[in-house]
């Protein structure tokens, strides 16, 4: 089965928010909740990098190891959701996430809470596929229809990618190679900006 993952590639983000819009209106996700958003790093300055993020839907997710009603699951597609009808709200998960993926929909004044939303990866939820309930919910189930989700559909500098894992990094790869990164792609000039003499 495949590993589903996202890969936000920097050196082609040109920070559009189409993935950010895409999601919004395909989901019909609540306000004050972004499951996908534009981060820019060292705005304004040489080497401004700008990424998508979302949930990572990790191996070994934070946030469904401190949730203490256990209201995370992963499939088999190793997309990690969650059950709306389990959740508490208490927040855990959202201190865990490295990403801030977990949110609070912001449904009142004075900082009232409710249910935890997050990035599904356009894959719903515990309800019947493609249900009414379903949509209301999580949103569109894209999976289901054999689509990837419409945020990596939408780049059109294709910096974000969603797909089989396996896939993602050989694409990924391809990329880098062709860049004439050569070694220096991950080594010590890439961590730490400075010049190594060979």
């Amino acid at each position: 089965m495949a590993r589903m993952k996202f890969l936000c590639d920097a050196d082609r983000c040109i920070e559009c928010n189409a993935c950010v819009t895409a999601c919004k209106n395909e989901h019909e996700v609540p306000w004050g909740i972004n499951r996908r958003r534009v981060v820019t790093i060292n705005d304004g300055l040489p080497g401004e990098r700008s990424v998508s993020m979302a949930c990572m839907h990790c191996t070994d997710a934070p946030c469904a190891a401190v949730c203490p009603v256990q209201c995370f699951y992963t499939t088999a597609d190793a997309v990690v959701l969650h059950n709306k009808d389990t959740c508490i709200g208490c927040g855990y998960c959202s201190y865990a996430c490295p990403f801030g993926a977990p949110q609070y929909p912001q449904t009142a004044n004075f900082g009232t809470r409710g249910k935890m939303d997050k990035c599904t990866y356009c894959s719903g939820g515990p309800e019947a596929d493609l249900s009414a309930v379903e949509y209301q919910k999580y949103g569109a189930n894209r999976l289901a229809e054999g689509k990837l989700p419409l945020c990596a559909e939408m780049c059109s500098t294709k910096a974000l990618l969603a797909g089989d894992g396996d896939i993602i990094a050989d694409i990924y790869r391809e990329r880098v190679v062709t860049r004439g990164y050569g070694s220096g792609a991950w080594g010590w000039r890439t961590a730490y900006g400075e010049s190594v003499s060979v």
